[in-house]
């Protein structure tokens, strides 16, 4: 589907259930927030389906649109969500006549498909059908659309930034997004316990292959009891890692529980992330992508380790 297909349907379709992906970032959450607003403004029935996992450091930008209880839609849209296996819990699928993605590994789950594989985020996406349907975001869609944008690029500093990347949030920026506060409460406002978290992850990392350049960070239950952190202290820890001079892959291990991690891998344009994730039924982009493991934390640090050094 194109761009003008996209705008297309959304001008014939109303009644609106927004669906955001499992444990859901400020890319998702941002970006349907921001299209639920727009939908609002061309006069459309629109909600977000309440995702249970959303943190607190993202309920207070959703909580205007969250469905309320009974609603029936006529149409359901899924927001950056590439595949079935990550709806968010307690929705159970049924039919989704749109998907707005940047996934390359989107899996052409819904009816229709708006994928743009070469955008940092799925909010660029959306500003895009802001300019065209309303003639740019309003305050409180730049404000949304930022969030979307920065969070998903690392606050620019992500290897998926592009010059577009910038360009959107220069555009965002002259159209009211307060962009000091954001970043101050997306990136800079840290709680002590994920500093300590953080002190813990750093301490334990390994390192392997050719000039130690495979990085791998583990995130165990223990260590968040801890701690003291909880889930809204627990995001973009997939970045840590990396952060180490030489690292051409790196990967974050989080026990989710006993038996079951979470796998997030990232890596430098030489390397495919998603080839690996693959193996184990995830997917993403070339740089950054993430999967599940049904083992503990070190058996499946050593089957990814094993992985990537066959890769590499």
């Amino acid at each position: 589907m194109t761009l003008n297909n996209c705008i297309t349907y959304l001008n014939e379709h109303d009644g609106y259930l927004l669906v955001t992906h499992i444990h859901p970032d400020g890319d998702t959450l941002g970006s349907a927030a921001a299209l639920c607003h727009m939908l609002r403004r061309m006069g459309k029935t629109a909600f977000l389906y309440d995702n249970p996992e959303t943190t607190e450091r993202y309920s207070r930008w959703t909580a205007p649109y969250i469905a309320p209880d009974g609603f029936e839609p006529d149409c359901t849209v899924a927001i950056d969500l590439a595949a079935e296996n990550l709806y968010p819990k307690g929705f159970h699928g049924g039919s989704v006549g749109l998907c707005i993605d940047h996934h390359p590994t989107n899996t052409n789950y819904a009816e229709n498909l708006l994928c743009q594989p070469d955008r940092a985020s799925c909010g660029e996406i959306i500003l895009q059908l802001a300019n065209e349907m309303l003639g740019g975001p309003d305050k409180d869609e730049a404000d949304l659309l930022y969030m979307a944008v920065s969070t998903d690029c690392g606050c620019f500093v992500y290897a998926n930034t592009t010059a577009e990347t910038h360009r959107a949030a220069a555009q965002l920026i002259e159209a009211g997004a307060d962009h000091k506060q954001l970043n101050i409460q997306l990136f800079r406002a840290t709680s002590f316990a994920r500093l300590t978290l953080e002190g813990m992850i750093f301490a334990n990392l390994k390192r392997y292959g050719p000039e130690q350049c495979v990085t791998v960070a583990t995130v165990t239950l223990d260590m968040l009891e801890r701690s003291g952190a909880v889930e809204d202290d627990l995001d973009d820890l997939a970045s840590l890692a990396g952060r180490v001079a030489g690292s051409r892959v790196s990967a974050t291990i989080r026990e989710m529980r006993p038996g079951h991690c979470k796998i997030s891998l990232r890596s430098g344009p030489m390397f495919d992330s998603s080839a690996i994730c693959a193996l184990h039924g995830g997917g993403g982009h070339r740089m950054a992508s993430g999967c599940t493991i049904d083992a503990g934390p070190e058996e499946a640090r050593e089957i990814l380790v094993r992985e990537i050094l066959e890769a590499l």
